[in-house]
């Protein structure tokens, strides 16, 4: 419990003031994580996509992009922005490389999950850039993996849905793939990214396509992700008027396993009352730990979860402009291991 009790507390800073807030200027130059992340938070109020580049390397120089379980953040916003300005992303491109080896895998993930029609021809054209990374753009390439909009909630495909596999122009051999979200903090900071850099709908309907997690009876990983949905989307909402507008429309196309828990987020944010799902999730969590499958019972393996959960808050907390409680785990993770591990043993 003590773990879970830790992990919303880095999940309450997830959002600092809204986009109203004043953002970094380019004479403030975005030469540390600290200023990047606040810049990161409030740029899709006042968009600046010339000052990437120089964020890019800038968190590069800090090491803040070597760990895909603590950068989720950035690779949604780079592909957000990315996405965002079709005719300035090869340029852009060119100017954010060379990076060391390292950090390459993030530059071929943003270009894959920006939504740009032509992110195939860019990401061979940049190959000879991203040497240490060329099995990787092959996979994107062929299709092994997914772009960021191919994850869809794993459920049945409707007969519409097999009609169009079916007669999809696309490879044949990709008609039988259905890409499922991943149940991972990582991809929840990805879809938040790209929210922060577009202000946009597609990432809001895939945090939103997790709301049906946040009952779930045997999954700790799921019901995890899924509270952790509800409840930042409820906290970001209450702060950023376009986003509750957003939720509020998106609300009269829901399912019947999405709309009463959408209903209870946009409720929350109308009255800034996220402490009570704060609490509820902490019971549903601590209900599924006491009473699931003995497997997830184990201390040991809801150490490794609460790792997982622990670095997505503070990685939020970063962007947002929480920066004390988020730096530490944006630039390596070592004190929220160490954190587990203690409450594990």
């Amino acid at each position: 419990m003590r773990v879970l009790k830790v992990l919303f507390a880095a999940g309450t800073l997830w959002l600092g003031a809204g986009p109203a807030q004043a953002a970094p200027t380019r004479g403030n130059v975005l030469s540390t994580p600290e200023v990047i992340l606040a810049w990161i938070n409030t740029y899709r109020a006042k968009p600046d996509p010339g000052a990437l580049p120089a964020a890019v390397r800038a968190l590069s120089q800090a090491g803040a992009l070597r760990d895909p379980e603590t950068a989720g953040v950035y690779v949604g916003f780079i592909a957000g922005v990315l996405g965002a300005n079709p005719d300035k992303a090869a340029p852009l491109l060119e100017k954010m490389l060379p990076l060391p080896g390292e950090d390459q895998w993030l530059i071929v993930r943003a270009v894959a999950y920006s939504g740009l029609p032509d992110w195939k021809i860019l990401l061979q054209e940049f190959a000879d850039l991203l040497p240490s990374r060329k099995a990787m753009i092959e996979k994107y390439v062929t299709g092994a993996l997914p772009s960021l909009f191919d994850l869809a909630p794993d459920k049945d495909p409707t007969t519409l849905d097999k009609l169009r596999r079916h007669f999809s122009r696309d490879n044949p051999h990709e008609r039988t793939k259905n890409w499922a979200l991943d149940v991972s903090p990582e991809l929840l900071d990805t879809f938040w990214g790209y929210y922060f850099a577009t202000g946009g709908y597609g990432p809001v309907l895939r945090i939103v396509a997790m709301l049906p997690w946040s009952t779930e009876k045997d999954n700790v990983e799921k019901l995890m992700l899924g509270a952790m949905a509800k409840f930042t989307l409820a906290r970001n909402a209450s702060r950023d008027d376009t986003l509750l507008a957003m939720l509020k429309r998106v609300s009269r196309h829901q399912d019947k396993a999405t709309a009463p828990i959408l209903k209870d987020v946009i409720d929350s944010a109308d009255i800034a009352d996220t402490a009570r799902l704060r609490k509820e999730a902490l019971g549903s969590l601590e209900n599924l730990k006491r009473y699931g499958p003995g497997s997830k019972r184990e201390m040991a393996t809801w150490g490794k979860i609460g790792e997982g959960a622990i670095g997505l808050g503070c990685v939020a907390a970063a962007v947002t402009g929480q920066v004390a409680m988020g730096l530490p785990c944006v630039l390596g993770g070592a004190a929220t291991s160490a954190a587990v591990r203690y409450m594990s043993q």
